[in-house]
Protein backbone atom coordinates (compact mmCIF):
# COMPACT_ATOMS: atom_id res chain seq x y z
CA UNK A 1 0.00 0.00 0.00
CA UNK A 2 1.14 3.18 -1.46
CA UNK A 3 1.86 5.59 2.03
CA UNK A 4 0.13 8.80 2.32
CA UNK A 5 2.59 11.33 3.21
CA UNK A 6 1.55 15.15 3.87
CA UNK A 7 4.58 18.11 2.98
CA UNK A 8 3.30 21.05 5.15
CA UNK A 9 5.28 23.86 4.67
CA UNK A 10 4.38 26.89 6.96
CA UNK A 11 5.06 30.79 5.54
CA UNK A 12 3.99 33.58 7.58
CA UNK A 13 3.76 36.84 6.46
CA UNK A 14 5.18 38.83 9.32
CA UNK A 15 9.04 38.76 9.97
CA UNK A 16 10.63 41.11 12.08
CA UNK A 17 14.26 41.09 10.32
CA UNK A 18 12.81 40.19 6.72
CA UNK A 19 9.05 41.59 6.14
CA UNK A 20 7.06 39.59 4.11
CA UNK A 21 9.49 36.58 3.37
CA UNK A 22 7.57 34.37 1.58
CA UNK A 23 7.21 36.82 -1.24
CA UNK A 24 11.22 37.99 -1.04
CA UNK A 25 12.27 38.08 -4.83
CA UNK A 26 15.37 35.51 -5.33
CA UNK A 27 16.20 35.06 -8.66
CA UNK A 28 13.10 34.79 -11.11
CA UNK A 29 10.81 33.84 -8.94
CA UNK A 30 9.52 34.56 -5.44
CA UNK A 31 10.78 32.29 -1.82
CA UNK A 32 6.88 30.63 -1.95
CA UNK A 33 7.26 30.06 -5.66
CA UNK A 34 10.34 28.43 -5.29
CA UNK A 35 9.34 26.02 -2.40
CA UNK A 36 6.27 25.36 -4.21
CA UNK A 37 8.11 23.94 -7.64
CA UNK A 38 10.99 22.91 -5.55
CA UNK A 39 8.59 20.36 -3.28
CA UNK A 40 6.07 19.05 -5.84
CA UNK A 41 6.44 15.70 -6.57
CA UNK A 42 3.50 13.21 -7.03
CA UNK A 43 4.19 10.90 -3.84
CA UNK A 44 3.49 13.86 -2.57
CA UNK A 45 1.08 16.04 -1.01
CA UNK A 46 2.30 19.34 -0.72
CA UNK A 47 0.91 22.45 0.88
CA UNK A 48 1.57 25.75 1.92
CA UNK A 49 0.24 26.66 5.47
CA UNK A 50 -0.25 30.80 5.10
CA UNK A 51 -1.65 33.47 6.98
CA UNK A 52 -2.00 36.11 3.94
CA UNK A 53 -3.78 36.48 0.91
CA UNK A 54 -1.09 38.02 -1.26
CA UNK A 55 1.15 34.51 -0.17
CA UNK A 56 -1.75 32.39 -1.54
CA UNK A 57 -2.32 34.48 -4.81
CA UNK A 58 1.53 33.88 -5.48
CA UNK A 59 1.35 29.99 -4.20
CA UNK A 60 -1.57 30.07 -6.94
CA UNK A 61 0.56 31.33 -9.74
CA UNK A 62 3.08 28.81 -9.05
CA UNK A 63 0.92 25.82 -9.14
CA UNK A 64 0.31 25.45 -5.54
CA UNK A 65 -1.77 24.27 -2.95
CA UNK A 66 -2.03 26.44 0.13
CA UNK A 67 -4.52 26.87 3.14
CA UNK A 68 -4.96 29.68 5.99
CA UNK A 69 -4.30 29.38 9.50
CA UNK A 70 -4.31 32.84 10.99
CA UNK A 71 -3.94 31.66 14.43
CA UNK A 72 -1.23 33.98 16.44
CA UNK A 73 1.04 30.63 17.13
CA UNK A 74 4.60 30.87 18.48
CA UNK A 75 6.19 28.20 15.79
CA UNK A 76 5.98 27.17 12.44
CA UNK A 77 5.64 23.61 13.82
CA UNK A 78 2.13 24.26 16.14
CA UNK A 79 0.80 26.38 12.55
CA UNK A 80 1.15 23.06 11.13
CA UNK A 81 -0.63 21.22 13.57
CA UNK A 82 -3.43 23.29 13.78
CA UNK A 83 -3.50 23.08 9.54
CA UNK A 84 -3.44 19.17 9.76
CA UNK A 85 -6.03 18.90 12.51
CA UNK A 86 -8.75 21.50 10.37
CA UNK A 87 -7.63 21.09 6.54
CA UNK A 88 -6.62 17.49 6.14
CA UNK A 89 -6.92 14.90 9.22
CA UNK A 90 -10.66 14.13 8.21
CA UNK A 91 -9.00 13.68 4.53
CA UNK A 92 -7.25 10.16 4.60
CA UNK A 93 -5.37 8.25 7.39
CA UNK A 94 -1.92 10.12 6.81
CA UNK A 95 1.12 7.78 7.53
CA UNK A 96 3.68 11.01 8.12
CA UNK A 97 3.19 14.59 8.45
CA UNK A 98 6.69 16.46 7.01
CA UNK A 99 7.37 20.03 8.29
CA UNK A 100 9.58 21.81 5.48
CA UNK A 101 10.49 24.92 7.17
CA UNK A 102 9.05 28.01 4.72
CA UNK A 103 12.30 30.16 4.02
CA UNK A 104 14.69 27.08 3.04
CA UNK A 105 14.59 27.51 -1.13
CA UNK A 106 17.16 25.18 -2.14
CA UNK A 107 15.24 21.92 -0.27
CA UNK A 108 14.28 19.52 -2.88
CA UNK A 109 11.44 17.09 -3.05
CA UNK A 110 14.53 14.59 -2.80
CA UNK A 111 15.51 15.11 0.65
CA UNK A 112 12.00 14.96 1.54
CA UNK A 113 11.62 11.67 0.31
CA UNK A 114 14.55 10.42 1.62
CA UNK A 115 13.36 11.33 5.03
CA UNK A 116 9.78 9.70 4.56
CA UNK A 117 11.67 6.87 3.66
CA UNK A 118 13.93 6.57 6.55
CA UNK A 119 10.63 7.35 8.81
CA UNK A 120 8.94 4.88 7.62
CA UNK A 121 11.49 1.95 7.98
CA UNK A 122 12.33 3.01 11.45
CA UNK A 123 10.29 3.17 15.02
CA UNK A 124 11.56 6.63 15.65
CA UNK A 125 8.56 9.05 16.79
CA UNK A 126 10.28 12.09 14.72
CA UNK A 127 12.48 11.91 12.11
CA UNK A 128 14.72 14.84 10.23
CA UNK A 129 18.09 15.49 8.66
CA UNK A 130 22.11 15.84 9.68
CA UNK A 131 24.73 17.41 7.17
CA UNK A 132 27.68 15.53 7.65
CA UNK A 133 30.72 18.24 8.52
CA UNK A 134 34.32 18.16 9.31
CA UNK A 135 36.12 21.07 10.37
CA UNK A 136 34.43 24.37 8.85
CA UNK A 137 35.25 25.65 11.94
CA UNK A 138 33.31 29.50 11.90
CA UNK A 139 30.05 27.71 11.44
CA UNK A 140 31.04 25.01 13.76
CA UNK A 141 31.54 27.70 16.31
CA UNK A 142 28.58 30.26 15.28
CA UNK A 143 25.85 30.25 17.38
CA UNK A 144 23.56 30.58 14.14
CA UNK A 145 24.59 26.88 12.69
CA UNK A 146 22.13 24.37 14.98
CA UNK A 147 24.45 21.06 15.79
CA UNK A 148 23.25 17.85 16.61
CA UNK A 149 24.64 15.09 18.89
CA UNK A 150 24.29 12.36 16.54
CA UNK A 151 25.09 8.37 16.45
CA UNK A 152 25.38 6.86 12.81
CA UNK A 153 25.15 3.60 13.60
CA UNK A 154 21.49 3.60 15.19
CA UNK A 155 20.53 6.66 13.24
CA UNK A 156 19.46 8.50 16.60
CA UNK A 157 19.71 12.26 17.99
CA UNK A 158 20.60 12.62 21.24
CA UNK A 159 20.76 16.55 21.54
CA UNK A 160 20.94 19.66 19.80
CA UNK A 161 22.63 22.70 20.21
CA UNK A 162 23.81 26.44 19.40
CA UNK A 163 27.29 25.24 21.20
CA UNK A 164 29.65 23.28 19.07
CA UNK A 165 29.48 19.81 20.21
CA UNK A 166 30.51 17.18 20.56
CA UNK A 167 33.11 19.00 22.84
CA UNK A 168 37.15 18.01 21.25
CA UNK A 169 39.26 18.01 24.50
CA UNK A 170 42.22 17.67 21.84
CA UNK A 171 42.86 20.68 20.70
CA UNK A 172 44.95 18.85 18.00
CA UNK A 173 41.98 16.64 17.00
CA UNK A 174 40.30 16.89 13.34
CA UNK A 175 36.80 18.82 13.74
CA UNK A 176 33.62 15.85 12.31
CA UNK A 177 30.29 17.52 13.90
CA UNK A 178 26.40 17.10 12.20
CA UNK A 179 25.01 20.13 10.98
CA UNK A 180 20.88 20.24 11.70
CA UNK A 181 18.69 20.66 8.94
CA UNK A 182 14.69 22.57 9.68
CA UNK A 183 13.18 19.61 8.40
CA UNK A 184 10.73 17.20 10.83
CA UNK A 185 8.85 14.48 9.45
CA UNK A 186 5.97 13.74 12.21
CA UNK A 187 4.03 10.33 12.91
CA UNK A 188 0.69 12.45 13.18
CA UNK A 189 -0.50 11.66 16.61
CA UNK A 190 3.03 12.79 17.88
CA UNK A 191 2.77 15.87 15.59
CA UNK A 192 -0.66 17.07 17.56
CA UNK A 193 0.34 15.74 21.03
CA UNK A 194 4.05 18.03 20.80
CA UNK A 195 1.86 21.10 19.60
CA UNK A 196 0.17 21.16 23.03
CA UNK A 197 2.73 20.91 25.04
CA UNK A 198 3.85 23.68 26.79
CA UNK A 199 7.47 25.03 25.84
CA UNK A 200 10.20 23.24 27.80
CA UNK A 201 13.19 24.45 29.72
CA UNK A 202 15.85 23.65 26.93
CA UNK A 203 13.66 24.84 24.40
CA UNK A 204 13.89 28.28 25.70
CA UNK A 205 17.28 27.94 26.72
CA UNK A 206 18.35 27.45 23.74
CA UNK A 207 15.57 28.34 21.87
CA UNK A 208 15.47 25.52 19.57
CA UNK A 209 11.73 23.38 19.80
CA UNK A 210 13.58 20.01 19.14
CA UNK A 211 14.01 19.63 22.61
CA UNK A 212 10.75 20.25 23.38
CA UNK A 213 10.55 16.76 22.22
CA UNK A 214 13.26 14.77 23.59
CA UNK A 215 12.17 16.89 27.10
CA UNK A 216 8.98 14.72 26.38
CA UNK A 217 10.87 11.85 26.18
CA UNK A 218 10.23 11.04 22.98
CA UNK A 219 12.72 9.65 20.07
CA UNK A 220 14.32 11.56 17.09
CA UNK A 221 16.12 9.99 14.60
CA UNK A 222 17.59 11.67 11.31
CA UNK A 223 18.94 10.83 7.65
CA UNK A 224 22.01 12.01 6.71
CA UNK A 225 22.40 14.07 3.46
CA UNK A 226 25.10 15.74 1.30
CA UNK A 227 22.48 18.67 0.47
CA UNK A 228 23.97 22.24 1.69
CA UNK A 229 20.78 24.66 2.89
CA UNK A 230 20.32 28.45 3.22
CA UNK A 231 17.99 29.70 5.39
CA UNK A 232 16.97 32.86 4.73
CA UNK A 233 16.73 35.03 7.67
CA UNK A 234 17.66 38.09 6.66
CA UNK A 235 18.48 39.97 3.29
CA UNK A 236 21.64 39.20 2.68
CA UNK A 237 21.14 35.59 2.89
CA UNK A 238 19.13 36.19 -0.54
CA UNK A 239 22.63 36.96 -2.41
CA UNK A 240 24.21 34.24 -0.60
CA UNK A 241 20.95 31.97 -2.38
CA UNK A 242 21.22 33.48 -5.44
CA UNK A 243 24.94 32.25 -5.84
CA UNK A 244 24.13 29.23 -4.76
CA UNK A 245 21.68 28.16 -7.59
CA UNK A 246 24.00 30.01 -9.94
CA UNK A 247 26.60 27.37 -9.39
Amino acid sequence: MHPHVLVLVPARYGSTRLPAKPLAKIGNNSMVGHMVKNLMHPELETVIVTDHLDIESEVKRNGGKSVRVDDDVMTGTERIALAYERHFKPLKKWDLIINAQGDEPLMKSSLILSLAEFHLKTSFDVATAVVPRQQDLEEYHSPQTVKVAFTPTSGECHYFSRSPIPFYRDPQAAIQWYQHLGLYSYRPEVLLNFAKLPTSWLEKSESLEQLRILEAKKTIGAVTTQDRLISVDVKDDIARVENALKK
